[in-house]
């Protein structure tokens, strides 16, 4: 393992910079590769966005796809939790108009009652009940969720623990927007492949996603990746199974 000059090169590659939520570094160049959804939430979100005026896009990582969805409704706001990508959207957005705001707490947005007609939510945690006080009556939200079954077989394969979000699903979102009096509109569900290609690709993907494996190091699961190492170089790659659902409702 330490002799393996191919395996120590790869996991020094991981230590590349990451920055908003952009993985090109691995995905541009071939090293990870993703089966296509059966649907796609930017032509959803697209879609909807014509008739609004007033947006709202949860959890917009460093601005990267909210961006790219311009021209942008008449008034657009974005949230984001995570500090490092914070000051990245600003600079990616306040440019095109949109307010940012840092936020700390699902249940405490800075906004309006009412303040909205759409909300787009892409991988981003919420709370229903804020939700709905900031949507008009009528206004529609759009979400496509990381299920809680999400590379599963991937912490298998490190001996990492199953995380704590094994019942978000499709059926446990849907439910929970209906009793709060959403009209479920459209629904999906799928678990599309992930391969990579590479070690290095798989722990520069992990540090970019610490809670997949809360306890994730190098040096703490070494012998674990030696394995995948080892797997990828015998297939030529690995896969494990995604998994994401797309809700679409109205208030």
């Amino acid at each position: 393992m330490k002799g393996d000059t191919w395996f120590q090169h790869l996991l020094k590659q991981a230590d590349a910079s990451f920055g908003g939520w952009d993985f090109s570094y691995i995905a541009d160049t071939g090293r990870m590769a993703t089966e296509p959804l059966p649907w796609s939430y930017a032509v959803q979100a697209m879609r909807e966005m014509k008739r609004s005026k007033a947006m709202l896009d949860m959890g917009t990582g460093g601005g990267e796809f909210l961006s790219r969805l311009a021209p942008l409704p008449l008034y657009t706001a974005a949230t984001e939790a995570y500090p490092p990508n914070v000051e990245v959207a600003r600079r990616r957005l306040e440019p095109l108009g949109v307010v940012v705001q840092q936020i700390e707490n699902d249940y405490e947005l800075p906004f309006f009652d009412s303040e909205f007609d759409l909300v787009i939510n892409r991988h981003e945690a919420y709370a229903v009940s804020e939700l709905k006080r900031i949507l008009q009556p009528g206004g529609r939200f759009i979400t496509q969720q990381v299920g809680g079954l999400h590379l599963a077989d991937l912490n298998e394969l490190l001996w990492a623990g199953s995380g704590p979000y094994t019942h978000w699903d499709l059926a446990h979102a849907a439910a929970e927007l209906a009793e709060a009096g959403f009209r479920i509109l459209e629904q999906q569900e799928a678990f599309p492949y992930q391969r990579f290609y590479d070690v290095g690709a798989l722990v520069y993907y992990l540090k970019a996603i610490p809670w997949q494996v809360p306890d994730f190091t190098i040096e703490a699961y070494e012998a674990a990746l030696y394995e995948l190492h080892q797997l990828i170089e015998q297939k030529g790659y690995i896969e494990v199974r995604m998994h994401r659902f797309f809700l679409k409702s109205e208030r």
